[in-house]
């Protein structure tokens, strides 16, 4: 039976539980995603990342060699904020997390290390982040939503920071056989992002394995140049 109004019947749509129910769960996951998606929380998790990244570092550090690279690392830290950028839905906000993560890796480090009268190297190296996180997580994003040669050179500026800390490790400190291995996996992530990009069909995707070598020794300039001096005048 229909109900009425004002003489006028018309019909209610019979909507079985299993309707009602799917309904319910649509608007769930359109509300999680919107959360997913937010700024806050997104800036919020890679904080958190951070701070446990810095300290790892600390608290690693001695354990094993293998551990021990394996977080008190240059590239360790700021591939990471990569990694975020590629998951994130702007560039703007690749950009942003890349820094505060980069910011709260060193205060991880500091605050678990003590800073004492590390707070120059402190400060150094939070600049330094502040330089590097933003750049890192804007090529993140850009191998994976960019347009165009930008998506080459953005492969470029991330497999820049493994090959750079290898040419330190190897023509600074002499470490030559970690640097062979990071030279080796820059190598190789540089292949990896060079097939990623020809596979996606960009059309200048060769020029990730050209600049990768070029980026990595302007990074392994400043690092000896820049940063290097900055650390020893503190």
């Amino acid at each position: 039976m229909c109900p009425s109004f004002a003489g006028v019947s018309f019909a209610v749509p019979n909507y079985t539980p299993h309707v009602y129910t799917l309904g319910i769960v649509s608007r769930m996951a359109t509300t999680t995603a919107i959360r997913r998606d937010s700024p806050l929380l997104a800036l919020s998790a890679v904080t958190a990342f951070g701070l446990l990244l810095g300290w790892a570092t600390f608290t690693l550090h001695g354990t094993t060699p293998l551990l021990e690279r394996a977080t008190n690392s240059v590239s360790t830290w700021i591939i990471w904020t990569a990694a975020a950028g590629a998951v994130l839905r702007t560039a703007r906000l690749a950009a942003w997390s890349g820094g505060l993560m980069m910011l709260a890796t060193c205060a991880g480090y500091y605050l678990t290390a003590g800073v004492g009268d590390t707070a120059g190297t402190a400060a150094v190296w939070s600049v330094a982040g502040l330089a590097g996180g933003p750049l890192l997580g804007w090529a993140g994003w850009t191998v994976r939503h960019g347009r165009g040669t930008a998506r080459a050179t953005a492969g470029a500026a991330i497999a820049m920071v493994v090959l750079g800390e290898g040419l330190w490790l190897g023509l600074t400190l002499r470490y030559w056989g970690e640097a062979a291995v990071y030279l080796a996996v820059g190598a190789l992530l540089t292949a990896a992002l060079t097939v990623f990009l020809a596979r996606a069909g960009v059309r200048r995707f060769w020029l990730c394995a050209v600049l990768a070598p070029l980026f990595a020794g302007a990074f392994y300039l400043a690092e000896l140049l820049v940063l290097d001096g900055l650390i020893g005048s503190v």
